[in-house]
């Protein structure tokens, strides 16, 4: 059995660290309040976006409307965006999309294949691999930055209408609520025109002024944008809900810890001061005799 001196030490090492979780569950919580807003004020924008585009693409269904942004051509190359994390401490949320985005690899093995990163954990990891990094984007601090994020829609569309590329999927973690969140793979270029009026719902006779092509080359660059912005933006609210989660769930075996070392205390002194009062009465029985 450990000594009292030792199990004490041990129970303000925990209760120390328990300190630590609590504050860090505070922190990610109080930032997962300010993410949380970012997305309810992305999810519209992007919501709006997609059914402008729908209207769009249903009124100019004819081949004389082409824009760089719906071309489908023969696949030679291909581009993964992942988006984790820049820091740890926060449960299985970055080895999940990794894990997602080395099986989309591996899948995609017959192409030729390329990762952008975002986030320095997902950017360490791709380091040590045969994967080629073309771009990373890291010191995000778990907060949106625009500048940043438009960067890396110029990087990307150019790019794809460069020819560089021919498919760039985008990989993130959707934010449902607090306790639930999804990894999204969905293609980010070239965006899928439908082919029919029936597909998207909208049977209305659309006039485009100047132009069709001119009303594209207006909308799609800020389509592309909300995209990139929506997908940072739920990555970033389920970072900080799995952060709040793990310091949650580190502070609840803290306690629990703490609870046990007491007991065990407890039983250390109870059995050293038995010894002791052993001891007492041993001396003086032995002094009586």
């Amino acid at each position: 059995m450990a000594t009292l001196k030792a199990v004490k030490k041990r129970i303000r090492t925990v209760i120390s660290t328990k300190r630590i979780t609590k504050a860090m569950e505070m922190v990610a919580a109080a930032k997962l309040r300010r993410a949380q807003q970012k997305v309810e004020q992305t999810r519209p924008y992007s919501r709006v976006m997609e059914q402008m585009l729908g209207h769009l693409a249903a009124a100019s269904t004819d081949d004389t409307v082409v824009h760089p942004f719906f071309e489908v051509r023969e696949i030679k190359k291909k581009t993964l965006v992942v988006v984790a994390s820049d820091r740890g401490l926060c449960g299985s949320y970055n080895a999940n999309i990794l894990r997602q985005a080395t099986q989309w690899l591996e899948e995609n093995s017959g192409f030729e294949t390329e990762v952008v990163t975002v986030g320095k954990r997902v950017n360490d990891f791709f380091k040590h691999h045969q994967w080629s990094i073309v771009s990373n984007y890291i010191n995000w601090d778990g907060k949106l930055d625009y500048d940043k994020a438009k960067e890396m829609v110029r990087f990307l569309t150019w790019r794809f209408l460069k020819k560089e590329t021919d498919e760039i999927t985008l990989l993130y973690t959707r934010f449902i609520s607090t306790s639930r969140h999804q990894i999204t793979e969905t293609c980010y270029l070239p965006i899928t025109k439908p082919k029919e009026k029936e597909e998207t719902g909208y049977n209305i006779d659309y006039i485009f002024e100047p132009s069709a092509e001119a009303v594209y080359d207006a909308i799609l660059p800020d389509y592309a944008a909300s995209k990139m912005v929506t997908a940072l933006a739920e990555s970033f609210a389920s970072e900080h809900s799995n952060r709040m989660l793990a310091m949650n769930n580190a502070t609840t075996n803290a306690e629990e810890m703490v609870h046990s070392l007491t007991l065990e205390y407890n039983k250390a002194r109870q059995a050293q001061i038995t010894k002791e009062l052993l001891e007492v009465v041993s001396g003086a029985e032995a002094l009586k005799s």
